[in-house]
């Protein structure tokens, strides 16, 4: 670790104080305090996750030295949230490192936080490795509040479904979150039981291809070149004024593949054509190496080639807590009319 640790937290907690001070203003308890990447300490990140601190290394473990500095800083500039640390700079990005037994505990221990008034569920510890939810889309979820009173979403890729919660909790009159996991399902479900909600969501497990092709109209067979698919829900034809595209980089199944860098269309059609004409398709792109410029340009021949042009384009960008050395974040996102 850097000798001048202590130093690069105090400078990036120094630069988040208007933003802080804004986001608690908007019941926002939730936000990233170390962006390592960017400020000065590669692959070292620090967020705070309500009444906890999630530190999480992705190149290197922390040194002893490094682990007792981080303690003491925020023991002094943010009292009483205890800290948790994750390693996951080993294979496959998997957490590594034990845990004395009563931080073990702690991490195990589900609290709650809040993000533009929304209530969400928090553990440190679980049975994946990322967090339940991911801060740097708070730009996006921000925006989906803002588009999504009376109009109807869909949410693919939902993970534990913060999108459709914050799209219901802002007045959405129909909205639908689809996941394959089970388990990233019932955190969404438990999401929405902390919250008064005027629409009750729908959490539909099944794999993403299969719920587009359905909802687009296109159709998903249960046999493939002779060969029986696994069981799916079967699903009505639907247009939704809202749909929401956050794929993983790369994810393999009976019914697709998904490929961020090389094949992104194969999502990017059927999610156009699940969305109802003058409705907002909202996709991201978490992969560094695609640049936005010949992704959008992608974007908007597929809309063509599939009959149905965009209208506009408008880049989301990530909040103030997640700087970008060059003005080019790995999570790219774009909200698209059609």
């Amino acid at each position: 670790m850097s000798s001048t640790l202590t130093d690069l937290l105090a400078t990036a907690l120094a630069a988040r104080a208007p933003l802080i001070e804004q986001l608690a203003a908007e019941h926002t308890d939730a936000y990233r305090l170390f962006h390592g990447t960017a400020e000065g300490e590669p692959g070292l990140t620090v967020d705070r996750y309500g009444p906890m601190l999630l530190v999480q290394t992705f190149h290197h473990p922390l040194t002893l030295d490094g682990l007792a500095e981080l303690q003491a800083f925020y023991a002094a500039a943010l009292p009483g949230l205890p800290l948790i640390w994750n390693d996951r700079s080993g294979k496959h990005s998997r957490i590594a490192n034990p845990l004395p037994p009563e931080q073990q505990a702690l991490a195990e221990t589900p609290c709650e936080f809040s993000e533009l008034g929304v209530r969400y569920r928090f553990q440190a510890r679980h049975g994946g490795q990322d967090p339940w939810l991911f801060l740097d889309l708070r730009a996006a979820r921000r925006r989906v509040m803002q588009e999504a009173p009376g109009k109807s979403l869909l949410n693919v890729f939902a993970y534990t479904c913060g999108v459709g919660i914050a799209a219901a909790k802002a007045g959405a009159r129909h909205v639908i979150n689809v996941d394959f996991a089970e388990s990233s399902l019932a955190v969404g479900k438990d999401n929405a039981r902390l919250n008064t909600l005027a629409t009750r969501p729908r959490f539909i497990k099944c794999d993403a291809f299969a719920a587009l092709r359905q909802y687009a109209g296109i159709g998903q067979p249960k046999v493939v070149r002779g060969k029986h698919l696994p069981p799916f829900p079967a699903l009505e034809p639907h247009r939704f004024d809202l749909v929401f595209l956050d794929p993983p980089r790369y994810a393999k199944s009976p019914f697709g593949v998904v490929d961020l860098i090389n094949d992104y269309a194969a999502l990017f059609k059927p999610a156009l054509l699940a969305t109802a004409e003058g409705g907002s398709l909202i996709c991201c792109n978490n992969v560094a190496q695609v640049e936005r410029e010949p992704w959008l340009d992608q974007l908007e021949r597929s809309a063509r080639k599939a009959g149905r042009p965009l209208r506009e384009a408008e880049w989301i960008s990530p909040e103030a807590d997640f700087p970008s050395v060059d003005g080019r974040p790995p999570l790219k996102t774009l909200l698209l009319r059609v």
